[in-house]
């Protein structure tokens, strides 16, 4: 065989051999990196499985007030700082898997099929308090925006799935859900 020969043939070979390897690696990263995510949104999951998270996401789901002072004279951390405690740790573990919700780094098809119940509901029910603390400036500004986020997202990929769903409705009476979520009620 003509060594003019081999010698291109072993430059295909090689570049060949460099395209596989480099695609190889191409998928091997895209498969660590889907694994990765789906280990991050299964660790962030975690600890809203536990039966003592359902039963603290329950009692503070349960707490029920009339307008925005009666809610500071019920369940505020001068007034109440168990109740305090446990709707905050939740508020803020809510902004966290928000923020990772927004960013993209877990996967928001299971946040949506585990955690939109709690996200929403949880929203529905406090998203007018956070917000008037924040009027009142007792909150900054953008406290808990990323948990805002992933509520309205997950609200709308609920409201578009399953039109009629109603959302934390179930945890008021109808005078009291209409009070709390009119516009201009929360602080009277």
């Amino acid at each position: 065989m003509d060594l003019s020969l081999l010698q291109p043939v072993s430059w295909v070979a090689a570049a060949v051999g460099v395209c596989v390897a480099a695609f190889y690696y191409a998928l091997n990263l895209r498969e660590t990196t889907r694994n990765r995510r789906a280990t991050l949104t299964n660790s962030m999951m975690q600890p809203f499985a536990s039966p003592e998270a359902m039963r603290n996401w329950l009692d503070v789901m349960n707490t029920q007030w009339k307008n925005f002072d009666d809610f500071l004279e019920k369940y505020d951390s001068k007034a109440n700082p168990e109740n305090a405690a446990r709707r905050l740790s939740l508020w803020t573990s809510l902004d966290i898997l928000g923020y990772q919700f927004m960013s993209g780094l877990i996967d928001n098809e299971t946040v949506y099929s585990t955690m939109r119940g709690v996200v929403v509901n949880s929203w529905l029910k406090f998203g007018p308090i956070i917000k008037e603390y924040k009027e009142r400036l007792e909150f900054p500004k953008d406290a808990f925006m990323n948990f805002e986020y992933m509520a309205n997202e997950l609200s709308r990929m609920y409201g578009v799935r399953d039109p009629s769903y109603k959302g934390a409705a179930s945890y008021f009476k109808p005078e009291e859900y209409d009070e709390v979520f009119k516009p201009g009620k929360l602080t009277q």
